[in-house]
């Protein structure tokens, strides 16, 4: 093989070996050099942000070719509903388990913490400002732009999201007329995609980057000082994604181990770069190649980083209940139901929020004031190995969003899907013309 298919290969078909090395590369340069690897932080920012850039436009071009093709406009009305019920039904079992895993294993319990000595400072101190002027109802108010512009430019998924749905019913109320403009829409979606393909050649400089960073930044005193919660938060974020993803892969009828590996890239990327939006492009583009409709995918995806935030919810159960031990704060039933209901809400706001994890901790101890907000001090030293996992179980949340919809509107490519994921190549995907729901 010659050095030239070497690196071809290297940087697509064996992208996820590239990206596993950076991330091996950067976490070691991180502790060796730790002042090299902190300031490597640009690196990492700067891929995230490329990606980012190419969103809104993937999002919009997805959206409104799938709406503007698809048959009638009752059916994305239908899918939206279920693709709601799986997101709520996923995030309030994630939060369950985060609680019942604290009560029952009470990592907090013993350190005897006392509120009165910790004072909020730095950026913990700007996710409770933030979080404070966070409430139940901004995902709700937030999602209409001041401008059909700033939808675009200020990268909110929910307010493209708006817009895109908008635009589609409108253009396919224009019939033929607005079958031009479709074409149009359609080879810009191509030409985005196009970019997102050479953007991702930089993925493994990015995770290099953002790991160096990770490790050069917090080191081995802050891993030490709280690895025994980083690492239960890590065993419970992976059998999440063992047990109810693969019980919910099951009931769709494919292995949830063979659908990991079909997106380990994506997999990889996020455990780089603690991000999970910056694969949504090839995740969507990927969902569409396993058999699921483009009509579902585009409007499942984009919604789902709105409203299916699982890691998310898993940590708030989890970090809410360590908190309260550390503190010696016992919580009655009635007050972690009450505690449950609440993040039920909050939730559901992360979408376009910089540390939305911490900004929903913070604005849920604030509003309920049984646990003190200051305790997010104990654990902000972790939270970036803490927002890690929870990218990856967002993600894993994800990637069954679509198929799990898909399934329910019987327009699943079953067969396809696992030809897919066992390598082989599938024969050519048809979507029934009048699909029943099932």
């Amino acid at each position: 093989m010659s050095t030239r298919s070497i690196l071809r290969s290297a940087f697509t078909t064996k992208l996820y070996v590239t990206v596993l090395v950076a991330i091996v590369l950067g976490a070691a340069l991180g502790f060796a050099a730790p002042g090299v690897g902190a300031a490597l932080q640009p690196v990492g920012t700067g891929f995230i942000a490329l990606i980012q850039m190419l969103i809104a436009p993937v999002v919009f071009c997805t959206i409104v070719t799938g709406i503007a093709s698809a048959g009638e406009l009752a059916s994305v009305g239908r899918v939206g509903v279920k693709a709601l019920v799986y997101f709520e039904v996923l995030t309030t079992i994630a939060l369950l388990i985060g609680l019942v895993v604290m009560d029952v294993l009470r990592p907090g319990a013993g350190i005897h913490a006392d509120p009165a000595t910790l004072k909020l400072s730095g950026s913990a101190q700007q996710y409770v400002q933030s979080g404070e002027s966070q409430h139940w109802y901004d995902f709700l108010v937030n999602v209409v732009p001041k401008t059909v512009v700033s939808a675009f430019t200020e990268g909110n998924v929910l307010q493209v999201l708006l817009i895109s749905i908008l635009f589609a019913i409108a253009l396919k109320g224009l019939g033929e007329r607005g079958a031009p403009l479709l074409r149009g829409i359609e080879r810009v979606g191509e030409a985005t995609f196009g970019i997102v393909r050479l953007v991702m050649y930089l993925a493994p400089l990015g995770a290099f980057g953002a790991m160096a960073y990770t490790t050069g930044k917090f080191g081995v005193a802050t891993l030490a000082s709280l690895g025994g919660v980083v690492l239960l938060f890590w065993v419970v974020g992976i059998l999440f994604c063992l047990l109810v993803f693969g019980a919910v892969a099951r009931l769709c009828g494919i292995r949830v181990l063979k659908l990991y590996r079909y997106f380990k890239d994506e997999l990889l990327i996020t455990l780089g770069t603690a991000n999970y939006e910056v694969v949504m492009p090839q995740l969507m583009k990927k969902l569409e190649n396993l058999g699921c409709p483009k009509r579902i995918v585009g409007l499942v995806v984009p919604s789902g980083y709105a409203f299916n935030g699982d890691g998310v919810c898993l940590y708030l159960g989890f970090a809410s209940l360590y908190i309260a031990q550390a503190f010696d704060v016992n919580l009655s039933l009635w007050q972690q139901i009450a505690l449950l209901a609440v993040f039920m809400i909050t939730s559901k706001g992360s979408a376009g929020v910089a540390g939305a994890g911490f900004v929903i901790l913070a604005a849920t101890l604030s509003t309920t004031g049984v646990v003190p907000v200051a305790g997010i001090m104990l654990i902000l030293g972790v939270d970036r190995f803490l927002s890690t996992m929870r990218g990856i179980v967002s993600l894993c949340g994800q990637l069954l969003g679509s198929i799990v919809v898909s399934r329910w509107e019987g327009v699943l490519d079953l067969a396809r899907a696992r030809a897919v994921l066992d390598g082989k190549t599938p024969e050519p995907t048809t979507e029934p013309a009048n699909p029943v729901a099932v």
